[in-house]
């Protein structure tokens, strides 16, 4: 009999599959970021579900409005890695009975605002009483059959790319959970990462429509676990050739005397995209993200072998599964 710290997330998950019916014609099937299920006329419906647990995933400093905001923004992210906009939320609110009238107001004002940045509503949910807070989102919309970027499409030679840099929430993190310290002008850059999140729903609604994308996915749980997770969605490996590292983080790295690898590959929570790209239509997907603002980094290429590696001081160095995984990693 073993206990769920020494299993970690994504084996609990891999035993509860298996006691689940697939449904028939499932359009997404387990293991990637969101649900769907088909309603005709080349329509799906794209479901997902996340929670916040305050003990867990609430760093010292964050607001109520804060982290009921982010519990919206963690679900909406998903769908836009998918290439969907999300239409409507549903929040089920455990909250301690002493919890004060004002942190109520808070967390409510935290999920509408999240919901509205990107054109949603929270249409309803549930509330009871807990002895800790927590917040579980659901966010749903609508996608088109065959333009569904999911984590199974990646083939070998596809270019490996990003819609962002990487580091500044493990920086973040390390300011606000271990106490390091940087300039006020740093400081701010790299705690809002964490406080404030955004979602690259435009991002993703593009490189959808321009059919470029052979699998996408949110990097909400590290840059390294994101290649693992694409890794076994899809049966191939990655070579990294480029670590797509934020100037914040480098700059944070040279005061503290970090790896700047650790930070790009195993901080988690930036919401950027982790994509491959068709090679003759990179260009294609290029153009999608700067009619829309952003911009594609490149930072290497999928492999036929499944190792997942990146290149460091020309050679290459195994990346290691790591990363945010519940039951796991500390908080």
């Amino acid at each position: 009999m073993s206990y769920l710290y020494q299993l970690g997330e994504r084996r609990v998950i891999e035993i509860m599959i298996r006691y689940l019916d697939v449904m028939p014609r499932i359009p997404v099937p387990f293991w990637d970021d969101v649900s769907a299920v088909d309603l005709g006329e080349d329509r799906l419906g794209v479901l997902k579900t996340d929670m916040l647990v305050w003990s867990t995933d609430i760093p010292p400093g964050m607001t109520h409005y804060q982290a009921a905001r982010k519990a919206v923004i963690m679900n909406i992210s998903d769908l836009g890695a998918k290439g969907v906009r999300t239409t409507g939320v549903l929040i089920s609110l455990g909250l301690p009975r002493n919890t004060r009238e004002e942190e109520a107001v808070e967390m409510a004002r935290g999920m509408n605002a999240g919901a509205r940045e990107y054109g949603a509503y929270v249409l309803g949910g549930d509330t009871c009483e807990t002895d800790e807070i927590i917040i579980s989102g659901m966010a749903f919309g609508i996608g088109e059959k065959g333009k569904l970027m999911l984590r199974s499409g990646a083939r070998p030679r596809d270019i490996l790319a990003t819609t962002g840099a990487f580091g500044k929430t493990a920086a973040g993190f390390k300011i606000l959970i271990e106490g390091l310290d940087a300039p006020d002008d740093l400081r701010r850059k790299l705690v809002d990462t964490v406080f404030v999140p955004r979602a690259r729903v435009e991002e993703g609604v593009a490189l959808a429509e321009s059919g470029a994308v052979t699998a996408s996915m949110d990097s909400s749980d590290g840059l390294a676990m994101s290649l693992y997770d694409l890794s076994r969605s899809s049966g191939v490996g990655f070579r990294v050739d480029q670590l797509p590292a934020s100037p914040e983080a480098r700059r944070f790295t040279e005061l503290h005397n970090l790896e700047l690898s650790d930070l790009v590959l195993y901080g988690g929570e930036e919401y950027e995209l982790v994509l491959t790209v068709k090679p003759e239509r990179i260009e294609d997907a290029k153009q999608a993200l700067r009619r829309v603002g952003g911009e594609l980094i490149e930072i290497g290429e999928v492999t036929e072998e499944k190792a997942i590696v990146y290149r460091s001081r020309d050679r290459l160095e195994p990346i290691k599964a790591g990363g945010w995984e519940h039951f796991k990693s500390s908080p």
